[in-house]
């Protein structure tokens, strides 16, 4: 299907006639004139011309009024629209915030029977989770001392999971902004379909830095309509090592000693969420398993037609008609003109 993308362009159909028809010729009394030395001969040239005819004058004023609707052509912007392309209708906005302050650097998790930090699991965990979130926006923010968008609301899961793979403890500051990280995700989920926006919310302590303190955010979010689901990272029990790495004065402590729970429980009850508590990787793998299991919300369907440019053919073709013109005018043969007035003259 053709379609012409600016077809007001056609307005200007008539405008090198007004130009003809109303303006009048450019005044040729001021400034300085253009000195031709052999002038004289020059109204000889209709003479001399009248034995090699000049191109038939229908050519003459057919041409440039089809170069001018030709360029007009290619200025509507004409596209060859291919058959509709359905995108995906269905799904859920969903922005994953992710605690990476210092503390997310202990080492109480395990993965694959090996002793790794808690940023090491959540990654390993988020990724399946990510894949997994066909027909979902996704978005992604990173907080520590302070709250970044890392990524907006996007169907590019691969880059969300890639900008996920990349973060780094620290790389936000070291403290915990809680508040800050749902206040921004507040802020891009606002504009949503209602019934879609879900905030899913990783952290392993308590509010200690930014400007608004999660409460407030939490109320914000409710009043917005987004669900927040919290969890809470970390081991309840690890063994620190005794003397020179050795069983000798080793000790038990709570390493999730900082976690605040009781926030984290109030932020999901106010926006009619859930709270999990995730001590290991089997726990965090079954949230996700859970937060897998809400209902997809149908949204409004999207299609579109891709298109193929077709503006350089009419461009090409009224240049080849440019061309035709100038070859046609080489029929009044100026150069005999000039090669037979050179010998008159002796130039």
């Amino acid at each position: 299907m053709l379609e012409l993308q600016w077809p007001w362009v056609f307005i200007a159909i008539p405008l090198p006639y007004l130009i003809y028809r109303f303006m009048t010729p450019a005044s040729q009394s001021g400034g300085t004139a253009l000195q031709v030395p052999f002038y004289r001969h020059l109204t000889s040239i209709a003479g001399d011309n009248q034995a090699y005819p000049a191109p038939k004058r229908q050519w003459s004023s057919i041409l440039p009024i089809l170069i001018w609707l030709l360029l007009l052509l290619a200025a509507a912007r004409p596209v060859w629209l291919g058959e509709p392309v359905q995108l995906q209708g269905s799904g859920r906005d969903v922005m994953l915030a992710v605690d990476l302050s210092g503390s997310m650097e202990i080492n109480d998790m395990e993965l694959n029977g090996v002793a790794v930090d808690r940023l090491v699991v959540t990654k390993h965990v988020l990724t399946d989770f990510i894949e997994r979130r066909k027909g979902d926006r996704l978005g992604l923010i990173l907080f520590g001392t302070q709250a970044y968008l890392q990524a907006p609301l996007t169907f590019d899961l691969q880059t969300v999971g890639t900008l996920m793979d990349e973060s780094a403890i620290g790389m936000a500051g070291n403290k915990t902004a809680i508040g800050d990280a749902l206040g921004l995700a507040v802020k891009h989920l606002r504009n949503r379909p209602q019934e879609s926006r879900v905030l899913i919310l990783l952290t392993d302590g308590a509010n200690t830095a930014g400007e608004i303190t999660p409460l407030q955010a939490a109320r914000l979010a409710a009043e917005e309509g987004i669900k927040i689901y919290s969890i809470g990272m970390g081991a309840e029990e690890m063994v620190q090592p005794g003397i020179f790495g050795t069983s000798f004065g080793a000790r038990r402590v709570n390493p999730s000693a900082d976690l605040d729970e009781k926030t984290l429980t109030e932020m999901a009850n106010l926006t009619g969420g859930r709270y999990f508590r995730a001590k290991n990787t089997e726990e965090l793998e079954q949230i996700y398993n859970i937060l897998d299991e809400l209902e997809p919300v149908q949204q409004e369907e999207e299609s579109f037609r891709p298109g193929i440019a077709l503006y350089y053919w009419p461009l090409l073709l009224a240049l080849i008609l440019s061309f035709l013109i100038a070859l046609l005018h080489q029929q009044t043969r100026p150069r005999e003109w000039f090669s037979k007035h050179k010998t008159q003259e002796g130039v």
